[in-house]
């Protein structure tokens, strides 16, 4: 015997409305002149560079974003990667934001959390995101991606932990590289990256959803391997690492800038600059206002080198105050200032030793070819890389 009209169409109702349920809602792009900058957990230790210097710098005026970096990706779960840093570090009166001491009573929150915490009660409009992976932690993905709704699942508990609830508004993916090889290689597949956007865009709902992404644009390189066009709709932005194209790890060199903004002359690889890797995904249909363009607040260098100008051989990586080959731009400005120009960033030789990194007056002209291109925002790592008197950061604001 048939249903009757009304049964029929309740129960259409409800499968539609089952079906709805199941569709991950697509992400709207954040409007135009954002400014993110990472903070890095470990800054806390050797850097001496903490939350508060946010605030003195000037930088917690400027930023409308902050990416936490970073949580580590394991047995395809999202995981705290320093629980000392984020959550139990005790900051004294002169050390804490808001001049007030952490307490050590049982359930008290301290460390970078409740700092971030305190910095967002200083500053209502600024975002917080987590982000998760990075160049080290990026392993881990490739099992996340066979089982996306369990990693997001995941993410979610762990982003909105009751002990730092309100936090964080959101996550950021560094996946380094879908389909491609970083410190290790990933074969997941090229939608592998759109599988994990979709489970993360259903379980975050409306919150802020990104990732970090390749700037590779060579033909056949990394922006060819994984579908970012797809993943786009579930993203509300992609930060584009348009920094590292080279460096001293590259031994002999030839020397070139990281962080080129258009090609040039010379240059040691085709399609390693700004300018191309946003116009290649802009070509493949991320929309311009999806697209942060990324800013490096640290040089890389050589030693060894005798040329002046780009293209010179080298002996080795220039010594650097952390790790060899890369120093801040607060370090860099005195110790090797920078005398010239190339493809929109600067560089020096001082001694044998030859730099290059962005300085205010190219970040200017990188904010007036982002905004020319109509992008989203743009982004820089990291923090603690520019002045006392957020120099760097200034210029990114202002342009």
């Amino acid at each position: 015997m048939s249903r009757s009209p009304r049964r029929r169409f309740l129960a259409l109702t409800s499968a539609l409305v089952t079906a709805l349920a199941l569709v991950s809602p697509t992400a709207q792009a954040a409007p135009n002149g954002n400014v993110l900058g990472y903070f890095v957990q470990w800054g806390v230790y050797q850097r001496n560079y903490h939350v508060k210097n946010i605030r003195t710098s000037g930088a917690s005026s400027k930023l409308t974003h902050i990416n936490y970096a970073f949580g580590n990706v394991v047995n395809g779960q999202c995981v705290l990667g320093d629980t000392y840093a984020d959550y139990d570090k005790f900051y004294d009166a002169a050390s804490s934001v808001d001049g007030v001491a952490d307490t050590w009573d049982t359930g008290a929150l301290r460390g970078n959390f409740n700092q971030l915490r305190k910095l967002k009660r200083l500053h209502p409009n600024l975002k917080i995101l987590f982000s998760f992976g990075g160049w080290t932690w990026s392993g881990g993905f490739g099992q996340a991606a066979t089982n996306p709704t369990a990693f997001a699942n995941s993410c979610y508990n762990l982003v909105n932990d009751s002990r730092w609830a309100g936090v964080f508004d959101g996550i950021d993916i560094d996946w380094e590289y879908p389909n491609a090889c970083g410190l290790s290689c990933d074969s997941s597949g090229p939608e592998a990256l759109t599988r994990l956007a979709q489970a993360l865009r259903s379980r975050f709902g409306s919150k802020l959803v990104t990732a970090a992404i390749t700037a590779d644009a060579s033909a056949g390189g990394k922006i060819d391997k994984a579908n970012y066009a797809s993943a786009a709709q579930y993203f509300n932005w992609y930060n584009v690492m348009t920094y590292d194209f080279f460096g001293g790890f590259n031994t002999n060199g030839p020397t070139a800038p990281h962080s080129p903004l258009t090609s040039y002359t010379g240059i040691p690889q085709a399609g390693f600059n700004s300018a191309e890797a946003i116009a290649k995904l802009k070509a493949k249909g991320v929309p311009a206002s999806k697209l942060w363009l990324g800013i490096g607040f640290y040089g890389r260098g050589w030693t060894g080198v005798t040329q002046a100008a780009p293209g010179g051989s080298a002996t080795g990586p220039a010594p650097g105050t952390y790790e060899a080959g890369i120093d801040d731009y607060k370090v860099l400005k005195t110790k090797c200032p920078a005398n010239a120009t190339i493809a929109g960033t600067a560089y020096a030789k001082c001694g044998s030793q030859w730099w290059s990194y962005d300085t205010p007056s190219t970040i200017t002209g990188k904010m007036t070819w982002a905004k020319n291109q109509s992008l989203g925002g743009s982004f820089f790592w990291e923090l603690s890389g520019d002045t006392t008197n957020g120099e760097l950061i200034t210029a990114m604001k202002n342009g």
